[in-house]
């Protein structure tokens, strides 16, 4: 018999309870080996004064299994609560979010009945770094911060997950010809990851042409991989243009420890015992297919489809001129567990190859080569609502001193010198000095400080300052709008 594997569950909120106890019954009835340990999070320990929606002590529990089931929780709304998901991602280092897209018609409705793309999503890094700051009165800041090995390993995963799984083509998305620093590094990383997997098509779409491209021809694409805002966007539209948000499958991997739930939330509002647990089922699907139970995995999605072919719906698929009866998650769940051992007659039975060809390589990104840094300027953000851009300039020429002033933005549009009248103007502005050079001259930090001294006394309000630097003579900042 196989021994045991220790995992990790967490009912959740909302269906959540109810999802997780259909779930666990169908794992059961079908011979999954699971030793299971059970934490509490989300809505009950937001209450509680957890601000991260998890008491400290199941972290421990996480960290010994490796392995977390998770039904959907409630993040309250409103400051001083973090995203539980967000929290467990990044502080176990799952940097790869897997959202398999799939469509099973005609049983579930869609206009895309050949669909099976799959969505790679960086996990950790972007947006979801959740660094912002209010600057002024009037302008709020949230960081973007993409990192070279951050963006490698998700690349190499998404190849190394399309040579085991037998996918023929990778697509990146990105937002390059915009962000030409983070959005074109990812891409430059992908391009090189690439070539070390010549079996394996690549291609590159823009993320907006792209999403449109999924919601309208998403049998073009097999697997896509992007940063973490424009995956979670996309593995949406893509969930929905399959049928049903309701049916996907998520997994979050790392090389230490992996989470498995729905991509759905956790609908406070839903009637008892009528939500569909499919999206959770297919989770923990994945998961029994990363703790090496393929056979279970596939005896539990065979039946699953043959449930669907013979016409038991929840009512989020349920259709008059197709569907056969409706049920609710536990009388579902019975058919599921009627069918194991069966296969589907319409659809494709499904196969969970096993064996180390079908294993997921976690390869490390490549040792970083040094290269040469040097300070030659500074960006010194203000806060100040008095007057022109003109006028701006005129105050701050007259404290730079061995710096040059050689760029005001605003809102990242230049509006100095030589900006355009129309340019709307609100109270935050970047106000750029760099070397006399032109930025070739490095600077020393202590100039920084005596200007922005200078500038303090001139009665101007700063809010920060980015230092400028260039690598191997390479500029390492952008320009601004119209400059």
């Amino acid at each position: 018999m196989t021994q045991k594997k220790p995992i990790t569950i967490a009912r959740g909120d909302g269906i959540g309870p109810q999802i997780m106890d259909a779930v666990l019954t169908i794992l059961d009835k079908a011979g999954a080996q699971l030793e299971i340990h059970e934490i509490e999070i989300g809505e009950k320990m937001y209450e509680q004064g957890y601000s991260s929606g998890i008491k400290p002590e199941a972290w421990d529990t996480l960290r010994k299994t490796g392995v977390f089931l998770k039904a959907p929780i409630t993040t309250p709304m409103g400051g001083g609560f973090k995203s539980l998901n967000v929290t467990v991602r990044k502080s176990m280092g799952l940097f790869a979010n897997v959202r398999p897209c799939v469509a099973y018609a005609p049983y579930v409705k869609t206009h895309f009945p050949n669909m099976d793309m799959v969505v790679i999503r960086e996990n950790e890094e972007d947006l979801y770094a959740g660094i912002e700051y209010r600057h002024t009165q009037d302008a709020y800041e949230s960081m973007k911060l993409i990192s070279r090995p951050g963006s490698e390993r998700i690349c190499r995963y998404a190849f190394e997950y399309a040579r085991a799984n037998g996918r023929k083509k990778v697509t990146c998305m990105v937002k390059d010809n915009i962000m030409k620093m983070s959005d074109g590094m990812f891409y430059k990383v992908f391009e090189e990851v690439a070539k070390d997997y010549p079996e394996i098509e690549n291609d590159r779409w823009i993320i907006d042409i792209g999403a449109a491209r999924i919601a309208a021809r998403p049998e073009e694409f097999d697997v896509v991989v992007t940063l973490n805002l424009y995956g979670d966007i996309i593995s949406d539209i893509a969930a929905e243009v399959t049928g049903s948000v309701g049916l996907g499958g998520s997994s979050n991997v790392g090389e230490n420890c992996a989470m498995f739930e729905a991509i759905h939330g956790s609908a406070p509002r839903m009637a008892p015992d009528t939500a569909n647990p499919s999206g959770l089922l297919l989770g923990a699907l994945m998961m029994l297919n990363h703790i090496g139970q393929q056979p279970v995995a596939e005896k539990i999605h065979n039946a699953w489809l043959r449930t669907l072919e013979d016409g038991i719906h929840t009512k989020d698929i349920y259709r008059d001129d197709l569907s056969k009866k409706k049920v609710g998650t536990t009388e579902f769940a019975q058919a599921v567990v009627e069918r194991l051992g069966q296969l589907p007659q319409t659809m494709k039975p499904v196969s969970y190859p096993s064996g180390e060809d079908t294993k997921i390589k976690m390869v490390p990104p490549k040792a970083a080569v040094p290269q040469t840094k040097a300070l030659v300027g500074t960006d010194i953000y203000l806060d100040w609502k008095n007057g022109t851009p003109d006028q701006l300039a005129e105050k701050l020429l007259d404290v730079a001193e061995e710096l040059k002033l050689t760029l005001i933005t605003n809102r990242g549009v230049k509006v100095w010198p030589e900006g355009q009248p129309e340019t709307f103007c609100s109270d935050h502005w970047r106000c750029r000095f760099l070397a006399e050079e032109s930025g070739v001259s490095t600077i020393m930090p202590a100039q920084i400080i005596m200007l922005l001294a200078r500038i303090n006394g001139a009665g101007l309000d700063f809010i920060k300052a980015e230092n400028l630097y260039r690598y191997n003579g390479e500029q390492g900042y952008s320009a601004g709008q119209g400059e």
